[in-house]
């Protein structure tokens, strides 16, 4: 998958959570979990955007880093709010199918830098 591709990805999947958080109830230990979930659910793609225009390997490595950190985060919120019955939804699920791939990538984009 290339640079472009995994950015679009990225962008997409930002905003398909946040149409997810905005569906969720207004109740306050949903709204607690849902801003926890925004949080780190679009800053994998903030992340992936700035390790691209990085201005060195090491930079690229490091917001990749916490790009994945962040996705893996997003997992937890999902798996939460999945486990919890709070959400429903088929929507979580593939929210969650697509955290991980994009989780994936970014491991394996990580590996190669590193030249593992």
């Amino acid at each position: 998958m290339g640079k472009d591709e995994l950015k679009y990805r990225a962008y997409k999947f930002s905003l398909e959570i946040v149409k997810f958080v905005a569906s969720l109830s207004k109740d306050r230990i949903t709204q607690i979990i849902a801003m926890q979930l925004l949080k780190c659910g679009t800053s994998v793609g903030a992340n992936v955007v700035e390790a691209q225009s990085g201005t060195s390997r090491k930079d690229f490595i490091n917001f990749y880093s916490i790009a994945l950190k962040s996705a893996n985060e997003t997992k937890f919120w999902l798996c939460l709010l999945r486990d919890s019955k709070i959400s429903k939804s088929n929507r979580c699920l593939h929210l969650l199918e697509e955290t991980v791939e994009i989780a994936k990538i970014i491991g394996q984009s990580i590996l190669t830098m590193k030249g593992k």
